[in-house]
């Protein structure tokens, strides 16, 4: 468990191997604030794991953080694991779970907890280089349930991170309230050195160790999981290095060259096989980042599973 500097200096030392583009904000709505004692976060946490693992059948807790009233940040899921945040929307994608009901007429929100959430979403954003906007931050409230869906709030959807959180929860909101709020808190602070991917490849082992040199006798970091997608910036010896900044290693082998484009339709409709007599199962917005794992003809499967999309609707470098 963090404070906010402390969660700032953590996150910038850790290893991650898969490619994250997203930042999803949630309020938890149960556990609340009548829940929070001061001194029970751990409690909280293991119950809302408990929660997930045993009722819901998941693997572990959903979110990857979780940010308390008094504006702590307590480590949940691993940050090489997909969330189980939002459905359809979880690769690539950061969980933060707020400790709150942020509906209107709930719980008001402290401003230590304020001050944890905008910190914490700045340090994200610095260590992924992610675009402060409402294509890479987002609200649950903005998927459908059903289909996972970007619909902007319309159709059957939650209304997490609450109504009142930052002043709404819609996309209008968060532009007008959340997003401006992380641009100032950046102002001062060096942008990212720019980034120089080779390309991007899939793991194809179903756990691949990273290590700290190009030889199996590196020291192991972390594992990347079967179907993330890795930057690769250097090769040596069938050595892929996978960071801008660290020595992290992993070998070649277990990793499969895919391309990287962006969907240049208002609305890519989403399919479970290469045409378009197969089932609609989404459909993804414009200006969002694919990447290509199989084509067929003019249709591109965009995902470790069957989800495929036309490629003459997406843009290539």
């Amino acid at each position: 468990m963090f404070d906010a500097a402390e969660f700032d200096q953590w996150i910038k030392s850790q290893n991650i191997a898969r490619t994250v583009l997203y930042i999803q904000m949630h309020h938890t709505y149960i556990p609340a604030y009548e829940h929070f004692k001061g001194n029970n976060h751990f409690e909280m946490q293991r119950g809302m794991q408990h929660v997930h693992k045993v009722i819901n059948g998941w693997s572990d807790i959903a979110q990857h953080f979780t940010i308390f009233p008094d504006g702590k940040i307590m480590t949940g899921r691993s940050l090489e694991r997909t969330p189980s945040c939002i459905y359809g929307f979880n690769t690539h994608s950061i969980c933060i779970e707020n400790i709150g009901n942020f509906d209107e007429g709930g719980d008001l929100m402290r401003q230590e907890q304020r001050t944890g959430i905008i910190k914490a979403t700045t340090s994200l954003v610095q260590r992924f280089n992610t675009p402060v906007n409402t294509d890479r931050i987002v609200y649950h409230h903005w998927f459908d349930l059903r289909t996972g869906e970007r619909t902007n709030g319309s159709g059957s959807t939650k209304s997490c991170p609450g109504t009142a959180f930052f002043g709404g929860n819609k996309v209008a909101d968060a532009q007008a309230n959340f997003i401006p709020l992380i641009r100032t808190a950046l102002q001062g602070i060096p942008p990212a050195s720019p980034l120089n991917v080779q390309f991007y490849g899939s793991v194809t082992a179903d756990s691949l160790n990273v290590r700290n040199a190009p030889a199996p006798s590196g020291k192991r970091l972390t594992a990347a999981e079967l179907g993330s997608i890795l930057r690769v910036y250097e090769i040596k010896n069938n050595w892929y290095r996978i960071s801008a900044t660290k020595n992290e290693w992993v070998f070649g082998n277990f990793v499969q060259r895919v391309e990287r484009g962006t969907v240049n339709a208002d609305s890519l409709n989403v399919r479970t096989g290469p045409a378009v007599t197969f089932r609609k199962v989404g459909s993804v917005k414009l200006n969002t980042e694919v990447f290509v794992y199989e084509t067929v003809g003019d249709w591109i499967r965009i995902s470790h599973d069957q989800q495929w999309v036309n490629r003459k609707l997406v843009t290539f470098a």
